[in-house]
């Protein structure tokens, strides 16, 4: 058989079976509206982490190290530990805050500027603000660095501000696994919606497939317009699952950018991006296609022609 010939076939097997879910649109319409659904919570999930990861911004992964010296430590021997700090693997930014512009600092926004200036002497230690680097925020290497910076004679006290971020990372992995589940809980369902709309086709097409059999039809070739049905399916079900979160994200948009802004925020909600869509469609249409080989391959098996 020619290229041009199996080619041909394959045209003949699509259009045909457009055809036929042409021919009951709305049972088709259900069909493709419960495939659709399925398909349109894991997507809606997947946009929800996404906003969610995109709104946190920076602060995922903004852990601070602030080092307290004691009263007194020198500034210049401030400045020279910040140094070799700044050399250390693991740390990507060492900020050096003085006693002075502390106190400055603390008198501008306190409002107990006029008291201050009473005081003799600065209370006020100096500070180093160290970012740890993004590979480096295991509490196993926050632990490496504090009791690096807690070596040193001149400091009084390490502070680490990580618990809140460490809460933030787990909500994030809660959510990502509960998109997982969901996934592969509603791809099996999709799995089977197609399986069973296949196993009804062929029970009510029984009769022709006989006489297809019986001229020398292969299964292979009763099965080919059953899997183009299910890949229709899946498509038009990714399509439509599409839609729906589009018009969700529609719904919400105003309503976020005015919470938003309530919080000073320029955020925005924003859809799924160009790879994610290739990704429904392109899964949606593989579901289809095996939903569908591997009812049409149990039940064709059943079905021969009767002498």
């Amino acid at each position: 058989m020619g290229l041009a010939t199996y080619g041909t076939r394959h045209a003949q097997a699509l259009v045909g079976s457009l055809g036929r879910l042409a021919r009951s649109p709305f049972a088709t319409f259900l069909t493709v509206l419960v495939i659709g659904l399925a398909l349109a919570l894991p997507l809606a999930l997947q946009m929800l982490v996404g906003n969610a990861s995109r709104a946190t911004g920076g602060l995922a992964s903004a852990v601070d190290v602030s080092v307290y010296f004691k009263p007194a430590a020198p500034l210049e021997k401030v400045r020279e530990l910040a140094a070799d700090a700044r050399a250390r693997a693991g740390v990507a930014e060492v900020t050096v805050i003085s006693a002075d512009d502390a106190l400055k600092e603390f008198q501008k926004y306190s409002g107990f500027g006029a008291a201050l200036q009473a005081l003799e002497q600065n209370p006020l230690p100096n500070v180093l603000h160290v970012r740890p680097a993004a590979d480096a925020m295991t509490p196993a290497d926050l632990d490496r660095l504090v009791r690096y910076f807690a070596a040193w004679p001149q400091v009084d006290t390490v502070q680490v501000d990580a618990a809140w971020v460490q809460r933030l990372n787990a909500i994030l992995a809660v959510l990502e696994r509960v998109l997982l589940i969901a996934a592969v809980l509603l791809g099996v369902g999709v799995l089977a919606v197609v399986g069973n709309t296949v196993r009804l086709e062929i029970h009510q097409r029984r009769a022709e497939i006989e006489v297809v059999k019986l001229v020398g039809g292969s299964n292979a070739f009763v099965r080919r317009p059953f899997l183009y049905t299910g890949v229709l399916y899946g498509l038009a079900g990714a399509l439509i699952a599409w839609g729906v979160v589009g018009a969700a994200l529609a719904v919400l948009e105003g309503s976020v950018e005015t919470l938003a802004r309530l919080y000073g925020s320029g955020f925005t909600l924003a859809g799924p991006p160009a790879e994610e869509v290739v990704g429904l469609l392109g899964g949606g249409a593989a579901l289809g296609w095996v939903g569908a080989w591997l009812s049409a391959t149990r039940h064709l098996r059943r079905i021969e022609p009767r002498g």
